[in-house]
C-alpha cells in the first residue's frame, strides 16, 4: 500500500499533544483526548445533517448518536457505511461502520456495533528522512448496547465498548509508541413525544449521551491518554406539511468531558515551563476529569462555552421515500475549528435505504476536505407513512 509521511506527522503532533506533559511546551486551547476516531460520525444520514442526528428517526446507526433511541424504532435495523477517509493526505485510509439492533419486545432491545478506521501503510522516519520503518495503523471498537423502553415516551440506554488504539510500536526519535486497548461505557436517555395525531403528526423528540467514559490510553510506560468522554444533547421537532411532506428541524450541541489544557508560565526567555499559571492540572483521574471539566478553564466560562460544538440540521422527507438533508457544524477557531456545510440524499425502497453525503468546510486547514460517506441500510418497516 502506499505509504504517507504528511500522515504520520500528523499522527506524531496530534500523539505529543494529547500527552498531558505535552501542554507544557505549547499553548494550545485545543481540548485533546486519544482515540478520536471513536467521535467520527461514520454514517451518511448523520453527517448528511452535520452531525445533528439527535432527533432523527430511528435506524441502527442510533448506536453511535444515542443508543437509547432503538427502542422507538422498527423491530429490526441493519446498516453498513464507508467513508474514503483523509483521501487528500492518504489514498489508503478509509472508515467502515457496522451497526445492528433487534427489538426483544415493546419495551426492550439489544444493539451491536463495529467501527473500524484503516490509516493504510504509514512511515516512520528520522531528522535526515531515513525511512526507519513501515507500520500499518489502525483502531477499531465493538460495541453491545441495551436499551429499555419506560412507559411510552421515555428510554434509556447503557453501552459497553472495547477499542483498540494501534498506531505505532517501537521507539521513532525517541519517542515511545505502542499499541493500546481500553474499556468504556456510555449511558443515554431518549424522549419522543407525539404532539398531535392525525395525519398531520406533529412530534417533539430529546436525547442525553454521555459517551467513552472508561479506562485511559497507555501508549507509553510512562504516558497515558484520557477517552474522547463526550456529553451529546440534542432535539428534533417533525411535522408534516401534508400527510406526505415532512420536515424535521434538528439541533445538537456537544462538550468534551476531559480536562482543559491549563495556561503555563514562560521563563525569562519565553519558553513555556511546566508551571501551572492559571486552570487545573491535566493529571488526573478519569472521574475527576468527568465532574472538573465543566469549570476547569483557564480563560473561565467564556472559555467553557467555547468548547461546546453546535450542530443544527434539516431533513425534508416526501412519502418516506426520498429525502434531502443539509446542515451546519460549528467548532471554535481556537478549540479545533472544525466548521462545515454538510448536505445529503437518501433514497428508501422498503426495506433498503441508500444515503449519500459530503462535507464542503467553511474553515481554512480542514482535514475533512470534500469528503463523503455512503451508508446502506436494511429497516423493514421504515418505508411506511404514519397517518396512512
Amino acid at each position: 500500500m502506499k505509504t504517507n509521511i504528511y500522515l504520520v506527522a500528523g499522527l506524531m503532533v496530534c500523539l505529543v499533544c494529547w500527552y498531558q506533559n505535552g501542554f507544557a511546551q505549547q499553548d494550545n486551547r485545543v481540548v485533546q483526548s486519544g482515540a478520536a476516531f471513536l467521535m467520527l460520525s461514520a454514517d451518511a444520514r448523520n453527517s448528511g445533517v452535520a452531525e445533528a442526528g439527535t432527533g432523527l428517526d430511528v435506524d441502527a446507526n442510533s448506536l453511535y448518536i444515542n443508543p437509547a433511541k432503538i427502542t422507538f424504532g422498527e423491530q429490526i435495523s441493519i446498516s453498513a457505511s464507508y467513508t474514503p477517509w483523509m483521501k487528500q493526505l492518504s489514498k489508503d485510509s478509509h472508515l467502515g461502520y457496522l451497526s445492528a439492533y433487534r427489538k426483544l419486545n415493546d419495551r426492550e432491545a439489544i444493539g451491536l456495533s463495529v467501527k473500524y478506521l484503516d490509516l493504510g501503510s504509514i512511515s516512520f522516519r528520522d531528522d535526515a528522512g531515513a525511512l526507519i520503518d513501515q507500520y500499518k495503523a489502525s483502531e477499531f471498537s465493538i460495541d453491545a448496547s441495551y436499551a429499555r423502553k419506560f412507559g411510552e415516551t421515555f428510554g434509556m440506554a447503557l453501552t459497553a465498548r472495547y477499542l483498540r488504539s494501534d498506531i505505532g510500536n517501537g521507539t521513532y526519535n525517541n519517542f515511545e509508541l505502542n499499541p493500546t486497548d481500553a474499556f468504556a461505557a456510555d449511558i443515554s436517555i431518549y424522549s419522543n413525544r407525539e404532539l398531535q395525531s392525525g395525519r398531520y403528526t406533529r412530534s417533539f423528540s430529546w436525547g442525553v449521551n454521555l459517551s467513552n467514559i472508561g479506562t485511559k490510553l497507555k501508549y507509553s510506560d510512562n504516558q497515558t491518554s484520557f477517552l474522547p468522554m463526550n456529553l451529546r444533547i440534542g432535539a428534533g421537532y417533525n411535522f408534516y406539511a401534508t400527510p406526505e411532506s415532512r420536515l424535521t428541524l434538528l439541533l445538537d450541541i456537544n462538550k468534551l468531558m476531559v480536562p482543559t489544557p491549563p495556561r503555563y508560565k514562560k521563563d525569562a526567555e519565553g519558553n513555556f515551563t511546566t508551571e501551572i499559571e492559571k486552570g487545573k492540572d491535566p493529571n488526573r483521574s478519569v472521574t475527576s476529569a468527568l465532574f472538573t471539566s465543566l469549570f476547569d478553564a483557564p480563560g473561565g466560562f467564556k472559555e467553557e462555552l467555547s468548547e461546546f460544538t453546535i450542530a443544527g440540521g434539516l431533513e425534508f422527507s416526501y412519502y418516506n421515500r426520498f429525502f434531502i438533508r443539509t446542515g451546519y457544524f460549528y467548532e471554535d477557531p481556537e478549540k479545533g475549528n472544525r466548521q462545515h456545510l454538510a448536505a445529503g440524499l437518501g433514497f428508501n425502497i422498503n426495506p433498503i435505504r441508500v444515503d449519500v453525503s459530503y462535507v464542503f468546510p467553511t474553515a481554512d486547514r480542514y482535514v475533512l476536505r470534500n469528503s463523503m460517506r455512503f451508508t446502506l441500510s436494511f429497516t423493514p418497516g421504515a418505508g411506511k407513512v404514519p397517518g396512512n
